[in-house]
């Protein structure tokens, strides 16, 4: 099978630090590289988990909205029209600007 290159960028601690433990195992870098390319076409998934530690923005904006809306249909809310949701937002910006007003 024809061989062909890859380049891949990296910080050059990650680097150094990368080589020194593939050196350890045995095996380059490019031998890790190429383990690693196998067990993704094999597995067809990456080998190893991977998650973000905090969820994104449109996530909790998603969970925030899911609450509101259960809190709406539990308060008898659910079918405002946009109009009485849009007065809503405004009578509580103007109670939030006079409270804000008097201090």
């Amino acid at each position: 099978m024809a061989q062909v290159s890859m380049t891949v960028r990296m910080d050059s601690n990650l680097k150094a630090s990368f080589d020194e433990l593939c050196a350890q195992f045995g095996m380059s870098a490019n031998a890790a590289m190429n383990i690693f390319a196998n067990a993704v076409v094999r597995q067809r998934k990456i080998p190893f988990e991977i998650k973000a530690s905090e969820p994104k923005a449109y996530t909790r904006g998603l969970e925030a909205f899911r609450a509101l809306r259960t809190q709406a249909q539990e308060n008898g809310l659910q079918d405002m029209t946009l109009d009485e949701i849009n007065e809503e937002i405004r009578l509580a910006r103007e109670e939030r600007a006079d409270k804000a007003n008097k201090l």
